[in-house]
């Protein structure tokens, strides 16, 4: 199984319903794609064409975070959510990891992967039934040029947040076309029809927010709806005269016509892996 999945199991208490478990996983090896075709809305008006100028250099950033992120460390903290039928919680779990992102472009496929060391372990009530996520923070693969002809792109106007205007790019994905996400389901992929949007900072390309969703349309295989959000910000590192984008938090929220589960990831405290880093993580353990 890939490490970045989003994974939901049957407890003992629901073993007499029919014995099939969920999984939603971000893709871990790519393909190198050549040729590949535009799919971006065409350009209606002159607006529209510095939002996408903003989604030009959103694809040269996301190309060069995966090179920046891939060796970094961090603390994760992770909240998951039992809800019930109102939205409130009836169920809480809380851990806590040592977590490292890797990615590698080794003979012209791009692979990533997770590592978490638990820290704080949480009590598991074997009676629960709770979402596994993993994964959301390569959620800008769908920005990513290999996916380009993935998704129909176009602009969706600008938000300010804390003073700052970002512009706010939609997508939706193009039938039948590949996609970083799928649902796995009785050892069998389905690719997820992922919709949503991107905010974008103009200048930079720099991606801080991106909401995807699927909805009700995939309720055949028993998902009644998911939408996750991950936000990003720029870290400064004291010791160093540098700055990368980095994940902050994860929110993914899923339905099926008998759960409701949201998950909460946050990311704190990044530093570059180098081997002192890492005796340090070994000690505090």
């Amino acid at each position: 199984m890939s490490p970045s999945v989003l994974q939901i199991r049957r407890s003992a208490r629901t073993a007499l319903r029919p014995a099939w478990w969920l999984a939603v996983a971000l893709v871990a090896a790519f393909a190198a794609m050549g040729g590949v075709c535009v799919a971006q809305a065409p350009v209606e008006n002159v607006a529209a064409v510095p939002s996408l100028d903003a989604l030009a250099r959103a694809r040269k950033h996301v190309q060069e975070y995966f090179d920046q992120f891939s060796d970094l460390i961090c603390k994760e903290s992770v909240t998951q959510l039992v809800l019930n039928g109102s939205g409130r919680t009836i169920y809480r779990e809380n851990s806590a990891y040592d977590y490292q992102f890797q990615t590698s472009d080794r003979s012209g496929k791009w692979k990533f992967s997770e590592t978490r060391t638990p820290r704080n372990p949480a009590f598991r009530d074997p009676a629960r039934t709770l979402l596994v996520t993993t994964g959301f923070a390569s959620l800008l693969f769908v920005a990513h040029p290999m996916y380009e002809a993935s998704y129909e792109f176009e602009p969706s106007g600008a938000e300010t947040i804390e003073g700052i205007s970002y512009v706010k790019i939609g997508f939706k994905p193009v039938p039948g076309a590949s996609s970083p996400a799928s649902l796995r389901l009785r050892g069998r992929n389905y690719p997820l029809p992922l919709a949503g949007t991107l905010w974008i900072e103009p200048q930079s390309g720099a991606i801080v927010k991106i909401e995807a969703t699927v909805d009700s349309s995939m309720s055949d295989v028993g998902l009644a709806g998911m939408h996750s959000e991950v936000q990003f910000a720029l870290h400064r590192f004291n010791e160093k005269e540098e700055s990368v984008w980095v994940p902050v938090s994860a929110t993914i929220d899923l339905e099926t016509p008998l759960q409701h589960w949201r998950n909460l990831h946050r990311f704190t405290a990044f530093k570059r892996f180098d081997v002192s880093v890492h005796q340090e993580i070994s000690q505090d353990q």
